[in-house]
């Protein structure tokens, strides 16, 4: 029997849920350009004088070495993952041993760990080995944070890396580190593409870690954000001012990648 609603209608209810799930950043881009005073009024004022003060007050407030912070600890860490995970992913995929199954499950297992849970032990140890308030302290955590999703992720991705390829190769002589970047990178480099957006998503805009740990030398974006909440209240268009440009990297990042994470995440979808 056929639909009763034609693409049309579809269409249209697509733009609708579409306008739902992003109405949120299009609101806060809007009151990031208003005065304190506009954002504040009941009913919301649509139309309203821009101004860049906000904006302006934000990079007076220091958010600058926040964003820096924020900037090292996320690329370094997904740096580290991806060293540590690739050959990880392939050991577990194209190569596996004896106990396979058991690192898998472990690795899925440190994801169901409250991260409350081991705040205090993690506050003994950085004051102990003189990390606390420091950035590394930070991409050690978001290494080991976002390493065991990493290697589930890269693993389904190489094992999508027909055989014959990888026989073929070593027919011809080909050493382990040649068949990772000659032969088998090129095939999964939308999967792990994807894997270190996926990172850097996660270590952006990680906030507990971050505000149990650091203080005023390592704090990152979130930790800074938290400062507009007051015992006065919140001040609605310098913290959206200070959330867009908080979103900004990330969201240039996927825009710029957005083509390898809709390949990577697809890989193996259809056969």
């Amino acid at each position: 029997m056929k639909s009763r609603f034609g693409p049309g209608a579809l269409t249209v209810a697509t733009w609708v849920i579409a306008i739902l799930f992003v109405f949120p950043l299009l609101w806060m881009i809007l009151t990031a350009f208003k005065q304190e005073a506009d954002a504040y009024t009941d009913p919301p004022r649509l139309i309203f004088t821009p101004t860049l003060d906000q904006f302006a007050g934000v990079l007076e407030r220091g958010f600058l070495p926040y964003l820096a912070n924020s900037a090292f600890v996320t690329i370094i860490s997904t740096i580290f993952v991806l060293l540590l995970g690739i050959p990880a992913a392939y050991a577990l995929s194209l190569a596996p041993v004896k106990g396979t199954s058991n690192a898998l499950g472990f690795f899925l297992s440190t994801k169901m760990l409250p991260i409350v849970a081991a705040i205090i032990p993690l506050y003994v140890i950085s004051q102990n080995t003189q990390l606390l308030d420091n950035v590394w302290a930070l991409i050690i955590l978001y290494t080991s944070m976002n390493l065991p999703l990493a290697i589930w992720m890269m693993r389904s991705f190489f094992l999508e890396v027909p055989h014959e390829m990888i026989e073929a190769g070593r027919i011809d002589g080909a050493t382990l580190p040649v068949l990772l970047r000659k032969i088998i990178m090129p095939v999964v480099a939308p999967g792990v593409a994807a894997t270190a957006l996926i990172c850097v998503i996660f270590s952006w805009t990680e906030f507990f870690y971050s505000v149990n740990l650091t203080a005023a030398r390592a704090g990152t974006v979130p930790v800074f954000l938290v400062g507009f909440i007051t015992s006065e209240g919140l001040y609605w268009a310098q913290l959206s001012a200070a959330a867009l440009l908080a979103s900004l990297p990330v969201m240039i990042v996927g825009w710029i990648a957005q083509n390898h994470l809709v390949r990577g995440l697809s890989m193996g979808a259809v056969k």
